[in-house]
């Protein structure tokens, strides 16, 4: 199913922006959410030049109240047929191994988890009563293992992911097709704060178009590369004792606090 309209959580961020240039088309709506106001206004006058209609609404996710009011306006005004919950932020421990503050902790949370759940359930309802409808939500590959090294990243991406295949389970029977995301890693804002080694690095324009190429045929799953999935498919079939010392050393990283974070003068 070609969905002809979209609405894109997260959207100034780089896979958000992606997604929403690999969408834009003549006869596709748009329905765009960021924070940055003036990224969003440009990549709002970049898609209509592509062909589409686009509502843009500059939001902070973490205010559920306001994020679902407005997908339900846009869903009101004419009806959502693929909703991406993009939206997310990444932390880590500290170089020297400290904890992350607990005002990251929490803010991954908001983000990556409630803000998900938020942006999935404001339409999962209205979706099955019409029995048509896509959900995807955006998780990571961080999220298939405990990271040592990013705890609320890794678990923040998990909780999304399992609510994702949970919402699956429950729909399927009514016509909605709800697809997990899990990427590697993505050349993006985010991921350039990343410091370690990033194997199969691809594009956001490359992401974009396995995203939604996977999401408009219904596929569950969606993660890429597939070398590194599988991997971490067979890791969690060995022991927990061996399974922390391959990620304790082999996927150790640090990840440069970004401007909300208690540890941002470290950048």
């Amino acid at each position: 199913m070609n969905a002809r309209h979209v609405l894109i959580t997260g959207a100034t961020g780089g896979i958000g922006q992606a997604l929403a240039l690999e969408f834009a088309a003549p006869g596709v709506r748009l329905a765009l959410c960021g924070r940055d106001a003036a990224r969003l206004a440009h990549l709002a006058e970049r898609c209509r030049a592509l062909g589409s209609t686009v509502e843009a609404r500059t939001l902070d996710v973490r205010d559920g109240p306001a994020l679902r009011q407005w997908i339900q306006a846009v869903d009101d005004a004419c009806p959502v047929e693929m909703v991406i919950a993009n939206a997310g932020v990444s932390s880590s421990l500290g170089p020297d191994d400290t904890a992350e503050p607990i005002e990251d902790v929490r803010r991954l949370f908001a983000v990556n988890t409630l803000a998900a759940v938020e942006t999935l359930s404001a339409l999962a309802e209205r979706m099955r009563q019409r029995r048509a409808g896509r959900l995807v939500v955006i998780s990571s590959l961080g999220g298939w293992a405990g990271m040592p090294s990013s705890p609320a990243y890794s678990a923040s991406k998990a909780a999304a992911k399992v609510y994702g295949d949970a919402l699956r389970a429950w729909l399927q029977p009514y016509g909605v097709r709800v697809s997990v995301v899990s990427p590697g890693f993505v050349d993006s804002p985010m991921s350039r704060r990343y410091q370690g080694s990033k194997p199969f690095t691809i594009s956001a324009a490359q992401a974009a178009l396995r995203i939604r190429r996977g999401a408009e045929r219904g596929q569950a799953e969606i993660a890429f590369p597939l070398l590194l999935a599988v991997g971490l498919k067979l890791l969690a079939l060995l022991p927990p004792r061996l399974v922390d010392l391959i990620l304790r050393h082999g996927f150790a990283f640090h990840v440069l606090p970004d401007a909300e974070s208690p540890r941002r003068e470290e950048r």
